[in-house]
């Protein structure tokens, strides 16, 4: 797709890097974004609709495709997200990729009202102002603009919410959102990961394991910010920006308005990656899932991720292993087949078809009769 070449108006909460934790909202900030939210970036409540058309699948030239997925996605970069959904089921999340419109409507609904309670708590500890932008580089301005303004309340160790992570792992850029930072009574940093539930009932545990990998990442991205791990030559090589081109006059006017002197996001990424390494900014100590019931707001109850690094790189290593090119996307094991019962794909799925995982392991058997 082309580089956006006017502005336009689309909803504020299109300006994060959208690594929502109920959802894959992935937007595609280097080619879509026309306007960001300033101060803290937020979720985005597009979401696309299935349709009665017929479904054409890509046609996979096996053996003979000599492109990476990264290519034949020509993705720059990859979310959290992306390797959150691959740890419960990597087939699942090709086809999400390959046919984005293919979402049930039952299932946009959840993740519409998870994205609008996420919304709610990030509006608790600060106001969205929308901003028109004209260019890749002025929506990337616009998020270094949103941590410059968090760095400081970390710092005084005040409580911040989707503050934005971005870095090399395993040869890819990763980008995400951290739902919560704040300070325990004890002085330890804290990450907390929201995630909404439909039913009042905590998740099964390998909803619990793919949440806990997605909070482990977050914290390895993280640490590497506030260690000096990532250079601005290593993001522009990922991401093709052009820093030293001009910002756009909006995102201009409210960066003086914010009080920093800049004309170009070199400027920007010059102030944030000194703020980052110059701030003593501590590495993460304590990881936590949160569950909340989507209708009454209420808690359901927490987990505390065990970070093991050793385990996320080995798991990370394997992952990148596809978007790289080198093995075919799987899909579950038999074992865990009861995945496929609410997949939208099931009834397309390759892996699920040539692995033996038949339709009568994946619903539900009738009870016999005395």
């Amino acid at each position: 797709m082309a580089e956006t070449a006017e502005e336009e108006t689309v909803s504020a909460e299109a300006s994060g890097f959208s690594d929502m934790s109920d959802s894959e909202f992935l937007d595609l900030i280097d080619t879509q974004e026309s306007s960001a939210s300033l101060s803290k970036p937020g979720p985005s409540s597009e979401l696309p609709g299935r349709n009665d058309n017929p479904i054409n699948l890509p046609k996979w030239k096996r053996g003979l495709d000599v492109s990476s997925p990264m290519e034949r996605f020509h993705f720059k970069y990859l979310y959290v997200t992306d390797l959150s959904t691959q740890n419960w089921c990597e087939q699942q999340m090709v086809y999400g990729k390959e046919l984005p419109g293919f979402l049930a409507p039952e299932k946009a609904a959840v993740l519409d009202t998870g994205a609008s309670i996420h919304l709610a708590r990030e509006l608790e500890v600060h106001d969205l102002v929308t901003i028109p932008i004209t260019s890749k580089e002025d929506a990337w301005a616009v998020k270094f603009m949103n941590m410059l303004s968090m760095i400081p309340i970390l710092q005084s160790e005040g409580c911040i919410r989707e503050f934005p992570v971005f870095g090399e792992v395993e040869g890819v850029l990763l980008v995400g959102v951290i739902d919560e930072l704040h300070y325990t009574a004890k002085g330890e940093l804290e990450l907390v990961e929201l995630k909404t539930r439909r039913r009042p009932v905590l998740p099964p545990a390998a909803q619990i394991k793919k949440d806990c990998f997605q909070g482990s990442l977050y914290k390895y991205i993280f640490d590497a910010m506030v260690q000096g791990k990532v250079s601005t030559a290593n993001l522009i090589h990922h991401t093709k920006l052009h820093p030293e081109k001009p910002l756009g006059p909006a995102v201009l006017r409210h960066a003086q308005l914010g009080g920093f002197s800049v004309t170009s996001l070199a400027d920007l990424m010059e102030l944030v990656f000194l703020s980052l390494t110059q701030s003593d900014l501590p590495v993460i100590d304590i990881l936590k899932i949160e569950y909340i019931h989507q209708e009454t707001a209420t808690v359901l109850g927490s987990e505390i991720v065990a970070f093991e690094e050793k385990e996320l790189r080995s798991k990370v290593q394997h992952y990148m292993a596809y978007w790289m090119g080198h093995r075919e996307p799987q899909g579950v094991d038999v074992e865990e087949a009861w995945k496929c019962r609410t997949c939208n794909y099931a009834d397309i799925c390759e892996w699920r078809k040539g692995s033996g995982v038949y339709r009568s392991m994946l619903e539900p058997q009738a009870k016999k009769g005395k």
